[in-house]
């Protein structure tokens, strides 16, 4: 068990890394140099993996453009297991938490720049971020408050960077994270090493709860107000777009990062910035525009996977998303937990599993990697 395992000492360079990650998020690139880790993985694990790589590369020969697909869907397939082997490398979640000095500057940064530029009025609207999209930084606000929550040994600070976390996520006005921090609070309960509770995680009062509040509540503060509504904000017609695309290619799908102009919805838009920069009149360059549909997104996880990889590659995907759930539930450490079940709940309204992103969704894909590597002792180097 995991609980048995030491976290080893890192490079002194590596907590400086993480802690930069959330601000410039390209640095996750670093991870490439961990995939040798993959090798210490558990036989287990190792399949699990093979079979997920294979799924989205094959699936790439079925799309009507197979050669494009084929390297755009091995260079996502390699970012993914570079992702997973740092989860490795880290092995315990103790060492992720430099994220959080990152993530509170984006934070700092989302007001000084929300209220600078917008004033008061663009927070009502709801608060953005010049690069980091208004869910995004509701979800990250998310992470950041199970980082406050679960740092054991934690002093004063703990209350006012949760409570930016608070604001922020509030502020945000994003319904997507607030599902990912009731699941994957209520997972992390349910499973901890300490008493295991798996009834905490029936989510039946919780609906409940929320579908009285949309009813009956009328809140002044329209981010509140959004959370508590029980609109789709037109996503039936993006999810109905996604299954026609898929419907043209059932096996492979349309390719990686193709799936754009079959999301017809949301492509007849063109190219857009965030909504923070679009409400300061900040355009798209032109130079973005022809790659605009490339980060158009189902806002349903497996029905992003299905129209770009098919059948093939979502069973792939459905495959390395249960062991995960499963090793993450066996390890029991909360942090891991919390962000595997909890983004895998806002997956069903959103895609936070698709790389690359401003570095949630690939902390998701490290705690796979941290999931799988507390199936072994961490100094084996075999399954």
């Amino acid at each position: 068990m995991s609980s048995a395992v030491r976290p080893t000492p890192r490079p002194r360079w590596v907590p400086w890394l993480l802690a930069a990650i959330p601000i410039f998020p390209p640095l996750y690139l670093a991870a490439l140099g961990a995939l040798g880790q993959l090798r210490t993985l558990p036989l287990t694990a190792r399949r699990v993996l093979f079979f997920f790589a294979a799924t989205q590369v094959i699936a790439a020969l079925f799309t009507p453009q197979p050669l494009l697909s084929v390297g755009l869907a091995a260079a996502r397939t390699l970012l993914i297991l570079a992702m997973i082997a740092a989860g490795v490398y880290l092995r315990d979640s103790r060492h992720l938490r430099p994220l959080l000095w990152g993530q509170l500057l984006i934070f700092v940064t989302a007001w000084l720049y929300t209220l600078g530029t917008q004033g008061v009025a663009g927070v009502q609207e709801r608060l953005g971020h010049p690069y980091y999209y208004v869910v995004s930084l509701g979800l990250v606000a998310v992470v950041a408050l199970w980082f406050v929550l679960y740092w054991r040994g934690g002093g004063w600070w703990r209350w006012p960077a949760g409570a930016l976390a608070v604001v922020t996520l509030l502020a945000a006005g994003s319904r997507g994270p607030v599902i990912a921090l009731l699941t994957g609070t209520l997972a992390a309960l349910a499973f901890q090493q300490e008493r295991r509770r798996p009834w905490v995680l029936l989510p039946a009062a919780g609906i409940v709860l929320l579908a009285a509040a949309s009813a009956s509540l009328q809140l002044p503060v329209k981010p509140v107000e959004r959370l508590l509504n029980d609109q789709t904000s037109g996503r039936e017609f993006i999810w109905r777009d996604a299954i026609s695309g898929w419907q043209t290619s059932p096996l492979g799908g349309v390719g990686a990062y193709q799936g754009g102009p079959y999301l017809t919805y949301l492509y007849k838009d063109g190219c857009q910035l965030t909504p923070t920069l679009a409400r300061n009149e900040i355009s798209c360059p032109a130079s973005l525009t022809r790659w605009s549909s490339v980060w158009l997104i189902a806002h349903n996880a497996w029905l992003h996977w299905l129209l770009e990889t098919g059948v093939t590659g979502t069973s792939g995907l459905i495959a390395v998303m249960g062991y995960a759930l499963w090793r993450a539930a066996r390890q029991g450490d909360p942090l891991t937990v919390a962000v595997l079940y909890g983004f895998t709940a806002m997956n069903v309204v959103d895609v936070v599993v698709a790389l690359p992103s401003p570095h949630f969704a690939e902390l998701w894909w490290v705690c796979v990697g941290s999931s799988a590597a507390s199936a072994v002792p961490a100094r084996s180097d075999h399954g």
